[in-house]
């Protein structure tokens, strides 16, 4: 029996976190890596984040970037800038099983300025496709200063 209990144990342990998590865990868990990964400055781990068909609202283009190629090019001057996000404050809504938005306020910050914190908010649908936790969607804009 003992035996049994162990083996049992063992398998749970190496069950992904991802299998035992909910929906708004897996999204976060999206979101944080996605921060992660702007900071790492790495276009490409960071495009893939995206799904194939999503649509971004960068902080900083006047367009909005549909499709991988899309977003790739509003990232294309982020590997080696020194670039960094820091998410500061977030809340997730359970849309299904399969869809979550998180939204919040997160710093940017680069290098050459400093790395003086610019604050901006976000809204992310983050969806399951394949098994697979995607961002969707994603709006980002400068945070305003004063409150209204």
């Amino acid at each position: 029996m003992l035996i049994r209990v162990a083996f049992f144990s063992l398998v749970l342990s190496l069950l992904p976190v991802t299998g035992i998590a909910g929906p708004a865990d897996d999204a976060n868990a999206v979101v944080d890596q996605w921060a992660a990964t702007y900071s790492a400055n790495n276009t490409e781990a960071l495009v893939a984040l995206y799904a194939p068909d999503a649509v971004l609202l960068g902080t900083t283009s006047p367009i909005m970037s549909e499709g991988t190629e899309a977003i790739r090019i509003y990232f294309k001057d982020l590997p080696g800038s020194g670039r960094s996000n820091v998410i500061v404050e977030r809340r997730s809504f359970v849309l299904s099983p399969d869809a979550v938005v998180v939204t919040g306020f997160y710093n940017f910050a680069r290098a050459a300025e400093g790395n003086v914190p610019r604050p901006s908010r976000y809204s992310m649908l983050v969806v399951r496709r394949d098994g697979r936790w995607l961002i969707a969607h994603h709006h980002s804009s400068p945070r305003s200063a004063t409150r209204q």
